[in-house]
């Protein structure tokens, strides 16, 4: 009765309205029915006038831009980057004026910028970033500094700007935004060097610009004494090494305590935010705060884990397609029809920005020996202007250093630029991945961790992730080959019920590989031995890698680890990877790795020396190998045949009877990663099977992998 009682009262509201209408029309009633004025009054009520404004319509129609506008423009093979922005230009207020560009567009525009500058900071390989970090000075220097003195003279003696406006000006030119980066990270460019610097020289030259911005608002205001720059210089300061160093610290004690998906990720985001907050404090812009942030919770969030396929996921799908709507919808076409004056700055922004920009990628290019794609690259990815231009624009406009002629003609710039830093990076990455495929294809030979097939014996709940998360990282990429976790159920009375134990354990194996976009096989065995059982998986499946959990704990009666294991590792002859994880791998800091003497000779030598590798790469660990000199010379120069640029130490070790002398080097948050051998090859020490012994006894709290490496293959 109360729905009813509503609908009448609301039909009774609309007929009243449309009497109303009809009495104050000034035309003739018979032009207006009360029909229409019955759907004129609907219409009212729902406020559906341009521009919209309910929450729900304004979120629906951004959601369907987000949706068709990539599909439809990508048709005409236009980035779907400049799709969502010309999407923004036509919706927006200078368009039709389907949205206006409120308070909701701004904030999620302004969240999705952080995510990028996050994004950055977050993909870039620290070890790579380190190796690369006096490039990226370099380029930061000529990016900014080029830009800076172009701008400066441009707008001194060509538009006659005074000095503070010329300078400030400038740096508009001087800073860019990473726009086109999604494009690189899709593509699997990320850690290219000519990325890296770019990123690395992003940071320099855009703290770079907001200081200058700082300053020169501050010279404004009566405020560029001493006092002002010991405060500035005292904030970035401690800001830096909060996040820096605090974030780190704070995020590996949550990510060992915390396992709730949903709170790291959001644990995440509070840690971006924070530190943007921060940035604002310390006087410089939030976008500097995001991509410390990123920076520092690098070594936490590994590129194949959950966690970070989750954090791609929200900002790809939502807040970054906000923001390039956000950007579409500042840009005012009309600006180019309020005379020359208008249109001699606008274009004199457009051509300083770009030719500047170009310039400090060929000097970067010359001076590195980069080809012309990679320096496309660097031009593609530094081009864009939106972020820190809008930032000095508005500032400079509110305190009357930037008329509205340097207004309208920063609009027309970021668009300008913004599309053009789209297709060139787009283009550039596009080649570059095609030249590595002919690369790829023309290299005869074939790494052995490109034909990986990896069984993962599932037994207990607690360590499904554990063991999924080690077969993720160690994983090839590239490979479209699934995970294969199974259960071998022993053939007994209580069978059934085991068996959907058994099942359940591996649908939770499987959701946690799909988290990150991996596929998995999973099987169920029923044997009246559990190790036959994963015996006959291996050879009905080609497995290569076996990765299996261990308890820690060793009995008096047991040969070396146990019944199952003992009988795995002397039945089998691929690569079996035992491990006793007490932390989250992604916490891992260290990696120390002991190789007994002759391993080098092994036929798996250099299956186990890329899983090694890789996983000191996944978790962005130092490797610090005790073993013979021979062997680590040759794991060196299997990484930089990869080209990768882990930070790897060595120290000579022998007597093998004296084990736990490690114990001395180890340090909390590290793996111990030893290389052991079964009986028969030729690295074998009869002290090796008393290991498992001395792990369980000695090394209680410490992280343990005890790798058993193939034993028959192409010799390397």
């Amino acid at each position: 009765m109360k729905i009813l009682s509503g609908r009448i009262n609301l039909h009774g509201i609309c007929w009243s309205a449309a009497f109303w209408l009809v009495l104050q029309k000034k035309a003739p009633t018979v032009f207006l029915s009360a029909k229409n004025a019955y759907i004129m009054s609907i219409l009212l009520l729902l406020d559906l006038s341009l521009p919209f404004k309910k929450p729900v319509v304004v979120f629906t129609i951004l959601l369907f831009v987000i949706l068709f506008a990539p599909l439809i423009l990508g048709k005409l093979r236009i980035p779907s980057i400049i799709g969502l922005i010309l999407a923004g230009l036509t919706l927006g207020p200078y368009g039709f004026n389907v949205l206006e560009r409120n308070a909701s567009i701004e904030l999620f525009g302004t969240v999705g910028l952080l995510y990028i500058m996050f994004l950055a900071g977050l993909e870039v390989d620290m070890n790579d970033f380190k190796k690369n970090r006096n490039k990226s000075i370099i380029f930061g220097f000529f990016t900014f500094s080029i830009p800076m003195i172009i701008g400066t003279l441009v707008a001194y003696y060509l538009l006659s700007f005074p000095i503070p406006s010329a300078i400030l000006l400038a740096s508009m030119f001087a800073s860019h935004t990473l726009l086109s980066y999604p494009v690189v990270s899709k593509l699997g460019l990320a850690k290219l060097q000519s990325v890296n610097v770019t990123v690395g020289g992003t940071i320099i030259t855009d703290t770079a610009a907001l200081l200058v911005l700082a300053v020169i608002a501050g010279s404004t205001m009566g405020e560029l004494n001493s006092a002002f720059w010991l405060r500035l210089s005292i904030s970035i300061l401690v800001f830096g090494f909060l996040v820096l160093w605090g974030f780190p610290i704070l995020g590996r004690w949550f990510f060992k305590n915390v396992n709730d998906n949903i709170s790291q990720y959001i644990f995440v985001l509070s840690m971006v935010f924070l530190s943007a907050f921060m940035a604002e404090l310390a006087g410089v812009e939030a976008i500097i705060g995001a991509f410390l942030a990123g920076l520092a919770l690098n070594k936490l969030i590994p590129h194949t884990s959950p966690l970070m396929n989750r954090i791609e996921f929200v900002g790809n799908a939502l807040f970054i397609p906000f923001f390039l709507i956000g950007v579409g919808m500042l840009v005012d076409l009309r600006v180019l029809f309020q005379g020359y004056e208008a249109l001699i700055v606008a274009g004199a922004m457009i051509a300083v920005a770009l030719s500047a920009k170009w310039l400090a990628a060929l000097v970067t290019q010359k001076i590195y020996r980069y080809n012309k794609i990679e320096r496309n690259m660097i031009f593609g990815l530094s081009s864009a202007q939106a972020a820190a231009t809008l930032a000095a624009v508005l500032v400079g406009y509110n305190l009357r250093l930037l008329n509205e002629n340097v207004l309208n003609g920063t609009i027309l710039m970021i668009l300008v630029t913004c599309l053009i830093s789209s297709f060139v990076t787009e283009n550039a990455a596009r080649r570059i991945v095609l030249s590595s495929d002919v690369k790829k294809t023309e290299n005869e030979e074939e790494s052995p961790v490109s034909n990986q097939r990896i069984l993962v014996p599932i037994a207990n709940p607690n360590t499904i992730e554990q063991l999924i998360s080690l077969a993720l990282f160690i994983k090839d990429s590239s490979s479209n080959v699934p995970i294969f976790p199974i259960a071998v159920v022993k053939d007994s009375e209580d069978a059934a019920e085991r068996l959907q134990d058994s099942y359940r354990m591996l649908e939770q194996a499987s959701q946690i590989a799909s988290a990150t976009d991996q596929k998995t096989q999973v099987k169920t065995i029923v044997d009246p031995n559990v190790s036959n059982g994963i015996i006959r998986a291996i050879k009905d499946l080609h497995i290569t890698d076996i990765i299996i959990g261990w308890h820690g704990k060793k009995k008096a009666d047991e040969l070396i680890f146990g019944s199952t294991l003992d009988n795995l590792i002397g039945k089998t002859s691929q690569m079996i990877i035992v491990n006793r994880l007490v932390q989250p791998i992604n916490t891992i800091k260290r990696i120390l790795v002991t190789v007994p003497p002759h391993a080098e000779y092994e036929v798996g030598f250099q299956r186990w020396a890329e899983v090694v590798i890789k996983l000191a790469e996944q978790t962005s660990s130092r490797l610090l190998f005790f073993s013979e000199l021979r062997v680590f010379e040759k794991v060196e120069q299997i990484m930089q045949k990869q080209g990768k640029s882990i930070s790897m130490e060595h120290t000579p070790f022998e007597d093998w009877e004296d084990y736990l002398i490690l114990s001395r080097y180890l340090k909390k948050n590290d793996l111990l990663l030893t290389i052991t051998a079964r009986p028969g090859s030729i690295s074998y020490l009869k002290m090796l099977d008393r290991i498992p012994a001395y792990v369980s006894r000695y090394f209680p709290e410490t992280n343990i992998i005890l790798l058993y490496p193939e034993q028959h293959g192409s010799s390397t």
